[in-house]
């Protein structure tokens, strides 16, 4: 099925980082597909796999793009004093 193209899902996502809502789900655990979907939409991790939602490393990529990525973060790591930096840094609140 098309959810399940990678070139497509990435492409779409490039356009609309909502996209990422009807990939399916292994792709929706794929860093870069994420990310670039975070780039365009940072609520887009709201649909991102859970996992990648308590990566440490990942996250604080998507909040250097977007503070707002936060909103979508692991609870125990909206407590993290470097994340919450990065985006308050990025954004200006978070």
């Amino acid at each position: 099925p098309l959810k399940s193209d990678r070139e497509l899902v990435l492409e779409a996502v490039r356009h609309c980082g909502q996209a990422l809502r009807h990939a399916a789900a292994p792709l929706k655990a794929d860093r870069e597909l994420v990310l670039e979907a975070a780039r365009q939409y940072a609520r887009a991790l709201e649909f991102a796999a859970e996992p990648l939602k308590s990566d440490r490393e990942f996250l604080l990529h998507a909040v250097r793009q977007d503070g707002r990525a936060l909103d979508y973060v692991a609870e125990p790591l909206k407590a993290d004093r470097e994340l919450v930096m990065e985006a308050v840094r990025q954004h200006g609140w978070a």
